[in-house]
């Protein structure tokens, strides 16, 4: 794991009011009776797992989805105590580390099932595992795909009722933040049609990830899955620009300029000499790159410095990068990657417009040597 930057002036800045607040909006708008599990895979989309599930729990979340077990046990170490559920696939082979920590995990195949029933009937067991059956409506991802694979999955469950409970079942949808709803309602379609066979309902079926909250009505569910909406930016990008709450950003980066020297006309810039300049001017250099999720392909996008866009200058190197300015600045001053300066603002959505790439991927694209500040 890399240092964190503690001594070096870039942080990413948390907003926690921010988070609170999208999650409490998001609540409000479901039926008493569904329960809201905050999704902070990813040590929370790169905003901090702990500091997000507790303030998610202030919300009113009723339990946490995360990616792997790792992330999992990593909230059990921290006193988090509601529901967590993995929504990746585990090895059977740590059924029983699961559940003797009370976590819930992901099935897609009978296969599983029966390996992990074997190796639980032979295991000091503090409870039950709890699972949820994925199903594969049209995401192509993980889960069973047809009615029948899940009958069996449902026999196999019977099968072992001292270690294994049916706490769950859920799908996810591919294209729930898109304006044409068509592939969305031939998978829900087809959720419909494996419901069909559970003649006994789990205590949780969930559709709804945070796209298909914010913009479809989707009944036989009563778990919502939040994921990026909890941390500020919509899910669509720009592509539905229409939101039923506003969305509060809750993270910013900012750094500083560390040197700054006058260039003349003809000199060049960075690796590969990528950046002439065209006539005298300032450029200013600052202390993240890369390796911090700065990605090397922003070489042109701008900063803000003092409320002015800067652009980058030359490639974006492992640890800096360089920025033409409007005139000499001191060491120290301020530069926003994410965030606002005066009456400019930068959004996770601008950057990832600029890679062509989406807002997730810049959010968990900051590494750890970057601190986090929290609010």
């Amino acid at each position: 794991m890399m240092a964190v930057g503690n001594l070096r002036n870039a942080q990413l800045i948390i907003n926690l009011k921010a988070i609170y607040s999208n999650i409490k909006h998001a609540k409000e708008r479901l039926d008493p009776d569904t329960a809201l599990f905050q999704v902070i895979k990813a040590d929370g989309y790169g905003h901090g797992a702990i500091a997000v599930a507790k303030v998610a729990e202030r919300a009113g979340a009723s339990g946490f989805c995360v990616a792997i077990l790792d992330e999992a046990l990593e909230l059990r170490q921290a006193g988090i105590t509601k529901p967590i559920l993995v929504l990746g696939i585990t090895d059977p082979e740590l059924a029983q580390v699961a559940a003797n920590q009370n976590i819930s995990l992901t099935v897609g195949s009978s296969a599983w099932l029966n390996r992990a029933g074997q190796l639980l009937q032979n295991s000091q067991l503090d409870g039950k595992l709890n699972v949820h059956l994925a199903l594969d409506t049209g995401m192509g991802r993980i889960g069973f795909q047809t009615a029948d694979e899940l009958e069996e999955a449902l026999g196999v469950l019977k099968q072992h009722p001292s270690t294994m409970n049916f706490e769950g079942i859920f799908t996810h949808f591919a294209t729930a933040d898109s304006p044409d709803d068509s592939y969305f309602k031939f998978q829900y379609q087809n959720f419909q049609d494996f419901m069909a066979v559970v003649k006994n309902k789990p205590k949780y079926i969930h559709v709804a990830n945070s796209a298909t909250s914010l913009w479809h009505k989707v009944c036989g569910g009563n778990m919502i899955r939040l994921g990026i909406s909890a941390y500020g930016l919509n899910p669509s990008g720009g592509e539905i620009a229409k939101l039923p709450y506003e969305l509060q950003p809750a993270l910013s980066f900012t750094t500083e300029i560390d040197f700054v020297k006058y260039v003349k006309k003809g000199r060049s810039i960075g690796y590969g000499a990528t950046y002439t300049a065209d006539s005298d001017q300032w450029i200013g250099t600052v202390p993240v790159g890369y390796a911090d999720g700065v990605p090397r392909a922003m070489q042109g996008f701008s900063v803000l410095v003092d409320g002015h866009k800067c652009p980058i200058v030359g490639r974006v190197c492992m640890d800096q990068f360089m920025i033409r300015l409007p005139k000499n600045y001191s060491y120290g001053t301020k530069v926003t990657i994410i965030g606002k300066s005066g009456d400019l603002e930068i959004t996770a959505d601008d950057v990832a417009d600029y890679l062509k790439t989406i807002s997730y991927e810049v959010i968990c694209g900051f590494s750890s040597r970057i601190r986090r500040k929290y609010l």
